[in-house]
């Protein structure tokens, strides 16, 4: 399949794709996703095939305003008040769906996440398409998501039909998952609508917690994610001992070909030839802006382990340390020293 490139003045062509029920990817705020007909089964079903996603992963429907939540969805007084604070942006809310949302959009669930993106392209688009969006990221399933066409091509070329070219995405981290299911609202994925904001409008907001072998409402919680193709390794503890502890492997394992997700206060110290720089522990949209594309970069070397700096703290820093902790599999420098000696 030829995978066509658009751009901002050809959404109509894309368009007439995602209505033929053909997969398109576009750019939101947050990062590039693979968009479908969300009510049309056979379209949404090749998203899955296409990532290679579990059929039980629920898909995120994106819609041009809140008043098409109407149509799908049963709403209520939280929904509105948050969608009028925080839509169009990186908020998706999960509502009981209503009968029109097919089965595999949700993953067999009955609730449906729903979310208004801030971009103007994919807010045109959806337009133009007359239909609401299945749109995960667009990225192969585990693999760290897309944050530039280019990043979309890599896993998607010859897949998929299209993808509209946005250039850069904004936030660089998936969308914050509440839902309005519960009494209270829950958090079931962090992101650019920290904890801190959402309290702001309903105090009572809390994070979920997961129990294992529950099904889940919201894509990014149940499998590993946004992992580069070497195995990722959290650093723990205060900046400068991290900087110690990392450099220790290094001096320690001169055969071994270790790469280094640094910030840029102590990315000038590690003598790697594979080393890249997240930006600034001061400024943590510039770190989650650039995510996505170091861990990426190190699939284009030859790197056998890659050790992690960990950025702690509150607000967009827990969306950060959730991909991160995601991308490792859990794995820390413990499990880094019991691997390099097998």
């Amino acid at each position: 399949m030829e995978t066509k490139i658009f751009f901002r003045n050809q959404l109509d062509e894309a368009a007439t794709l995602l209505k033929a029920g053909h997969l398109v990817a576009f750019p939101t705020e947050t990062v590039y996703g693979l968009g479908a007909d969300a009510l049309n089964p056979e379209a949404v079903l090749k998203i899955f095939a296409a990532k290679g996603r579990p059929a039980d992963n629920p898909l995120i429907v994106h819609v041009k305003e809140a008043e098409d939540a109407l149509g799908l969805a049963f709403t209520n007084a939280k929904f509105y008040l948050l969608a009028k604070t925080f839509w169009p942006g990186p908020l998706t809310m999960v509502l009981p769906r209503k009968p029109i949302v097919p089965n595999v959009t949700t993953g067999g669930l009955d609730t449906v996440a729903l979310r208004c993106p801030r971009n103007t392209i994919a807010l045109e688009l959806i337009a133009k398409a007359n239909t609401p969006l299945a749109a995960p990221s667009a990225n192969r399933s585990g693999r760290p998501s897309p944050t530039e066409a280019f990043h979309v091509l890599e896993d998607m070329k010859g897949i998929i039909a299209g993808v509209v070219d946005g250039g850069h995405t904004g936030i660089g981290l998936e969308s914050t998952v509440l839902d309005l299911t519960t009494d209270t609202p829950q958090i079931l994925r962090p992101g650019g609508v920290t904890l801190e904001m959402l309290r702001e409008v309903l105090p009572e907001t809390d994070f979920a917690v997961y129990h294992h072998g529950e099904k889940v409402k919201s894509p990014g919680l149940k499998y590993k994610h946004y992992a580069p193709k070497a195995p990722v390794y959290r650093v723990f503890g205060e900046p400068e001992k991290q900087l110690e502890l990392i450099l220790e492997q290094i001096k320690d394992n001169p055969t071994k070909k270790i790469g280094v997700l640094a910030t840029s206060e102590y990315f000038s110290h590690y003598p790697t030839e594979h080393k890249i720089s997240l930006g600034s522990r001061k400024d943590p949209m510039e770190i989650a802006g650039n995510l996505y594309s170091a861990l990426r970069y190190f699939d284009s070397t030859d790197v056998e382990y890659i050790l992690a700096e960990t950025i702690t703290g509150a607000g967009l820093k827990v969306a950060i340390n959730d991909r991160l902790d995601r991308a490792s599999g859990g794995r820390t420098l413990e499990d880094f020293l019991q691997d390099i000696r097998r």
